[in-house]
């Protein structure tokens, strides 16, 4: 029997004298990431490893032996309320360290143990998006209060991902461009009525109808999004062309020529993506057209549990294949599809300079576990994206009745500032 062994086994303290028995928690840390090129230190004694020959891209020190213990039985949860808590710090780039993590796990993610699978079945069962329970889990996600949002979003407060057109551009000019790239996507018409599912702060529903001269109807169950994005409407004298309704988007009634749904199908269970088809399709019928903007994986796994747990519960990234459940029914041609992978790594980075630069803010207006917790998340999910664990998709899809406007896709790629010129070409040669 080894010494580790024999000590767990008799149940000796552990001390000074025994500091094979941290390197050899440790050792099992690594086991469950991988040979992830970072140093562990373990401050009680010192003990520290890191892999051989490699050069450790950050240090993580583990400040005392249940926080040690707990990363063995589950690293995820372990890991995240630990750097929430100041139990666990990292000297170094945090994305980056992450990052080296995702891609030194096996298929990108720890082997979970059955305590793992348990816990996220439990989790799944938990934050189920019922109509009750989605409402409870945007509410504890999105009505943190506008002031917190602002201090790290873009002037327009829209919480996904942006479009670079160039990797110059600021996050105000990327998701500015974001905007008009959908409603670009959906060729959209004056005097078309489009229906949004999800709407955030109002930003796309006001910009389809400022510059695209349609009438929007958006559904949002975040009372602190609707009543800005309200009174956001009133001010720049939009409220007769955009309505925001405090309601679930399975209530939609009425009939309309878009469906748009960006940033929401994060949102939405699996096993209710047959219902979100019957709901487009009651809305928008065989002759519209629509737009599906959400976090993606390439291949079927659950969500971060650790995210679901303290940040976003109730979130699933579904692959393509399961999205085609909701379109496919009803007989949606799939007109597009892209990925911005390589856009929400950058969107992420820049709130996340910025919610930095917001730090001390923050820490008064919450606490300092709060803003660990939320930078965690943010840097989490940079790796993430960085690494390929998640991506960022597009499709737009449309109805057997519906006929394209655009012959090819050179309109997507237009300069923004000629939009509305290119939009009266296209009519005048049709």
């Amino acid at each position: 029997m080894s010494q580790p062994d024999l000590a767990l086994r008799n149940n000796i303290p552990f001390n000074r004298g025994f500091p094979f028995v941290e390197k050899w928690l440790l050792q099992q840390i690594f086991k469950a990431i991988g040979p992830a090129p970072l140093r562990f230190l373990f401050k009680g004694n010192g003990a520290e490893l890191s892999p051989p020959g490699v050069s450790p891209l950050a240090t993580v020190t583990i400040q005392d032996r249940r926080t040690l213990a707990g990363l063995i039985l589950d690293p995820e949860i372990a890991f995240g309320d630990a750097y929430a808590d100041g139990r666990i710090e990292v000297d170094g780039d945090l994305a980056g360290a992450l990052q080296a993590v995702y891609e030194s796990w096996p298929n990108g993610r720890a082997d979970r143990s059955w305590y793992q699978r348990l816990t996220s079945g439990w989790m799944g069962w938990c934050q189920a998006n019922s109509l009750r329970g989605s409402r409870n889990n945007i509410h504890s996600h999105y009505d943190l209060g506008n002031a917190f949002y602002k201090l790290w979003l873009d002037s327009q407060l829209v919480y996904t991902c942006a479009y670079f057109p160039s990797v110059s551009a600021t996050l105000e000019e990327a998701q500015k461009a974001k905007l008009d790239y959908i409603c670009r996507k959906l060729q959209l018409q004056p005097g078309e009525r489009v229906v949004e599912a999800g709407c955030g702060w109002g930003a796309l529903a006001l910009h389809m109808a400022r510059h695209y001269g349609v009438s929007v109807t958006a559904f949002n169950i975040s009372h602190e999004q609707i009543v800005y994005a309200r009174r956001r409407a009133l001010e720049e004298r939009l409220n007769d062309r955009v309505e925001f309704i405090e309601d679930d988007c399975r209530n939609i009634a009425g009939k309309f020529d878009v469906f748009a749904s960006v940033g929401m199908l994060e949102h939405v269970n699996v096993a209710d993506y047959a219902r979100l088809g019957k709901v487009i399709h009651r809305s928008i019928g065989d002759s519209g057209r629509g737009i599906l903007h959400f976090i993606g994986r390439s291949h079927k796994d659950a969500f971060s549990r650790w995210i679901r747990k303290r940040i976003f519960p109730g979130t699933y990234a579904p692959t393509l294949g399961e999205v085609m459940d909701i379109l496919q029914p009803h007989h949606y041609a799939v007109s597009d599809v892209e990925n911005l992978r390589p856009h929400y790594a950058k969107t992420l980075e820049l709130w996340l300079e910025r919610f930095d630069k917001s730090a001390p803010q923050i820490s008064e207006m919450y606490d300092p576990r709060f803003q660990r917790a939320w930078r965690l998340y943010l840097a989490g999910s940079i790796a993430a994206f960085r690494a390929g664990s998640l991506q960022l998709f597009q499709i737009c899809f449309a109805g057997s009745k519906s006929e394209p406007i655009f012959w090819t896709r050179a309109p997507l790629y237009w300069d923004t500032n000629r939009a509305a010129k290119d939009r009266k070409w296209i009519h005048a040669t049709s």
